[in-house]
């Protein structure tokens, strides 16, 4: 259990690597892609505990899609008007999507 507490207390490292993630962050506006990387910033300084209560980034599972691997995906405000997929491996944040609308992050059409 402490081994847990520690990572939890540790800084979120991130991983951006997703080609689905940076093709959708890349078609953004100049403005929008820059409040994507001032969102990213700020979680970088955040620790796993910061991530879940921090009301602005609302990480919440997605229950009507399925897992990642072993891993469940959760959404996360990335801008006001965008939210992006990701999941949690260890102490990475690796991001799945930026999605183009609410919608579409939790599948619907």
């Amino acid at each position: 259990m402490a081994e847990n507490q520690n990572k939890n207390n540790k800084n979120v490292q991130l991983d951006l690597n997703n080609e689905v993630f940076q093709q959708g962050w890349f078609r953004l506006e100049k403005d929008e892609q820059q409040r994507v990387l001032d969102t990213l910033k700020k979680i970088s300084q955040l620790t796993w505990d910061q991530v879940y209560r921090d009301q602005g980034l609302k990480w919440e599972k997605i229950v009507s899609l399925a897992q990642h691997g072993d891993h469940a995906v959760y959404s996360l405000r990335i801008t006001r008007s965008r939210r992006a997929t990701a999941f949690r491996q260890d102490n990475f944040m690796r991001f799945l999507t930026v999605e183009p609308d609410h919608d579409s992050t939790y599948g619907k059409k």
